[in-house]
């Protein structure tokens, strides 16, 4: 039999071979890749557990514990949780071995089908699923990154509906896992990994460059308790006092949405989070400040030039000429709206309260060099968060074509 016919025998007709989009070099001519169900692969697959939090003889020990929240941490070298040997032998919790690949199994947030590695022995909780590592047969490292880029597919296998689902230990066993040769499963983690680590550079970098913009903010402006600042520029060591005056003194006005007509087909932006939505209930023009003050958003700050349509859930402050819009923005931003926050079912912040609250105020000259000086920092803390954003995608794009598509195993 020749070695054509010999292929039509083994695959089905139309059936595509299992191969990934993208290769090295050194495994282009490797062959397909193999597809197996979890449970055959790994050496276990358990969930864990949670002492009784009312036992306190279960809790404070040497013995790590890691609940759900932490997958986000993805490589868990550490966690908060500590519990007893007695809380690990009176719950259905276990000490699992290093390199298991964690998955969330609830919850109505992201953590469900979240993916992570412990690099140290430590307990689950009943939340996470713990994949054994198997040496034999696949890489650690290969396995949580291809099901990392599985996060929608495994949402999708949850059970229960509206959201309220979740995954459990029979769905994960027979999830499907391609997998090439041991070390090709090797080279493909090692450059994902790679970049794993060039990303968390990246983002410790970011955090750096918002923790110098709080940090100089805390010293640009004065503290509580004080009519100056901790930090001046050389230019206004001897220009004297701020002055004290209402945000109602320095605003032309400080309202609500429904204050105003009524255009359709603007915009709303809404808190600092920069969500952007249509609206048709107010217009403003100029530059002003939008404090959202309604639910969860309360509290958040944005800035604003140009002509923007403004929801009824938003404060606009709008000031005078004579006080600078980023001075002011990063002012508020630096003392924190959340102060003036109250309510439990749909936390607010009124008009009344933004025009009652006091802030200190140098010449305009000073406003505009502190005004300056902050939004450098935010320039740079922009770039580098599209740096670390760009990474994400490009990882993500690396991913999809370093691994091949599970819909081609079943074809």
């Amino acid at each position: 039999m020749s070695s054509k016919e010999e292929d039509k025998k083994v695959k089905p007709a139309g059936k595509r071979p299992l191969v990934p989009k993208l290769r090295f070099p050194e495994f282009r001519d490797a062959g397909e890749w193999e597809v197996k169900p979890i449970g055959q692969i790994s050496e276990n697959v358990i969930a864990g557990g949670t002492p009784i939090t009312s036992e306190k003889k279960y809790w404070g020990g040497s013995i790590r514990w890691m609940n759900s929240g932490e997958l986000n941490l993805k490589k868990v070298y550490e966690v908060k949780g500590r519990i007893t040997e007695a809380g690990l032998q009176n719950s259905s919790t276990k000490v699992i071995p290093k390199k298991c690949v964690l998955i969330g199994l609830a919850g109505q947030g992201k953590t469900r089908g979240t993916i992570a590695m412990n690099m140290v022995e430590l307990c689950i909780n009943q939340s996470i699923a713990a994949i054994f590592p198997n040496e034999k047969c696949f890489s650690s490292a290969f396995l949580y990154h291809n099901l990392d880029n599985r996060y929608d597919e495994l949402r999708s296998l949850s059970t229960g509906g509206e959201g309220r689902g979740g995954l459990n230990l029979q769905i994960i066993k027979s999830l499907a896992v391609p997998l090439p040769e041991l070390k090709e499963q090797q080279k493909i983690a090692d450059c994902l990994s790679s970049l794993d680590e060039l990303i968390s550079l990246e983002a410790q970098r970011l955090d750096a460059l918002k923790a110098h913009k709080k940090g100089m903010m805390q010293r640009l402006f004065p503290g509580e308790g004080e009519t100056v600042p901790r930090l001046r520029f050389p230019e206004f060591r001897d220009a004297g006092e701020w002055e004290e005056k209402s945000l109602e003194k320095v605003s032309i006005s400080i309202s609500s949405g429904n204050d105003k007509s009524d255009p359709a087909g603007l915009y709303n932006l809404y808190g600092s989070t920069g969500v952007i939505g249509k609206t048709s209930t107010a217009s403003y023009k100029g530059e002003f400040i939008l404090a959202a003050r309604v639910g969860v958003n309360a509290g958040l700050l944005t800035k604003a030039v140009g002509e923007f349509g403004v929801t009824d859930n938003t404060l606009t402050i709008t000031l005078k000429n004579t006080i600078h819009l980023d001075f002011v923005f990063h002012y508020l931003d630096n003392w924190s709206l959340n102060k003036l926050i109250f309510g439990s079912g749909q936390p607010l912040i009124t008009g009344n309260q933004l025009k009652a609250l006091s802030i200190f105020v140098p010449s305009p000259s000073e406003q505009q060099r502190i005004a300056d000086c902050l939004s450098s920092l935010d320039e740079l803390i922009n770039a580098q968060s599209a740096r670390v954003a760009d990474l994400k995608i490009f990882k993500k794009g690396l991913m999809q074509r370093l691994f091949p598509a599970m819909k081609d195993a079943h074809q």
